[in-house]
């Protein structure tokens, strides 16, 4: 397993345009070799992996710490790569904030110009989305979405929330080709500073109440009304996630008149409703729990670090023939690029650092 940990404190501010510029230029380029070499997909799987996708920000120029390089890196590729989806076959939409809630229309945008079918990406941008909001509770408000998908309808994800109270990021990859569930660990990785206790409904190990969730869903809301004044008479042991807080039994009682008139089928489809979010699963997970005793999972399922972190081998090892994999496919693509020489060396320069100061030790 690739891991390791990496803090990564929120940089506040723009990129300089100069700065931005050159980014754009680079980025354009390197992605081009590697759809040209390797097809669109490949590029997919890149960005899909955290340790290639960190690689790539520090060779456009960013510290190795700044959890400013997601949005920025984002936004270069988008804007960089304008233009050429025809030829190259990738399509981005999305972005950093407001930017980010326009990515289904975006979506259908290219998919009208270019003939591919919408439907599917549109639902897997908002499933995505929808799980790191509301599935998978962990206190990281998301705040950047970038979606990246080709003609044949493959695509992958990276997500990023913010934890306002510790002022650090979370970061979220997704790639869509094998994925086998929305709703069942479907994340290629997460990267984030530390691990914490958190809301895990899409954990293997929270099947259970995946089922019972959408069961109470599905049920008239007066079949459990009953159990439902229990709650006031319930405790909690200590260290539990799944509170109820201000939120009092005719809410509870709204949640479930709303679901009921869904009937989902299963849990992702109550997911997919439109109206359901954090607190309508956290509801329905706080009376699987309190009332029928199934429990969800409070596994924190962050997978992988940024890519320097594991050095020495704690608190696990990196993976080497990855690392190594990583940086030199960015190398190859680099050295194909059409950029100036005087760019393409600074570029070399910065790999080369990133490289010297990240690889894990020698054993």
């Amino acid at each position: 397993m690739r891991m390791g940990t990496a803090y990564l404190p929120l940089h506040h501010g723009r990129a300089p345009a100069w700065l931005f510029h050159r980014m754009k230029e680079l980025a354009r380029e390197i992605s081009l070799v590697i759809i040209d070499q390797f097809g669109p997909m490949e590029m997919l799987r890149r960005l899909s992996d955290p340790f290639w996708f960190q690689s790539f920000g520090c060779v456009l120029g960013f510290d190795w710490h700044s959890s400013g390089l997601t949005t920025t890196l984002c936004g270069a590729l988008k804007e960089g790569l304008l233009g050429t989806e025809r030829d190259s076959g990738l399509f981005i939409a999305g972005g950093k904030g407001r930017v980010s809630r326009k990515t289904p229309v975006e979506i259908e945008d290219f998919c009208d110009r270019f003939s591919v079918e919408a439907r599917g990406l549109v639902y897997a941008s908002k499933m995505t989305a929808k799980v790191d909001s509301a599935a998978l509770q962990d206190g990281y408000q998301l705040y950047h979405h970038c979606f990246f998908f080709t003609k044949e309808g493959s695509w992958c994800v990276v997500q990023q929330g913010m934890n306002g109270y510790t002022g650090y990021a979370r970061r979220y990859h997704w790639m869509g080709h094998g994925l086998g569930s929305f709703v069942c660990e479907p994340h290629s990785a997460i990267c984030c500073d530390y691990r914490d206790k958190v809301l895990n409904m899409v954990a293997s190990e929270s099947e259970g109440i995946r089922q019972m969730t959408t069961q109470i869903a599905s049920e008239h809301p007066d079949r459990i009304a009953s159990e439902i004044q229990r709650l006031r008479n319930l405790g909690f042991p200590r260290g539990h996630e799944v509170v109820l807080g201000d939120r009092g039994e005719r809410w509870l009682m709204k949640v479930l008149e709303r679901t009921h008139e869904q009937q989902p089928v299963d849990f992702e489809t109550l997911l997919s409703t439109r109206w359901v979010g954090a607190k309508t699963i956290l509801a329905l997970a706080l009376i699987s729990e309190l009332i029928y005793g199934v429990e969800p999972s409070f596994r924190d399922p962050v997978k992988f670090s940024f890519a320097h972190g594991g050095k020495d081998g704690h608190p696990y090892p990196v993976d080497r023939e990855n690392y190594d994999l990583s940086i030199e496919v960015i190398r190859q693509a680099l050295s194909s690029s059409k950029v100036g020489r005087g760019e393409k060396l600074k570029a070399m320069r910065r790999l080369a650092f990133f490289e010297s100061q990240h690889m894990p030790l020698k054993e």
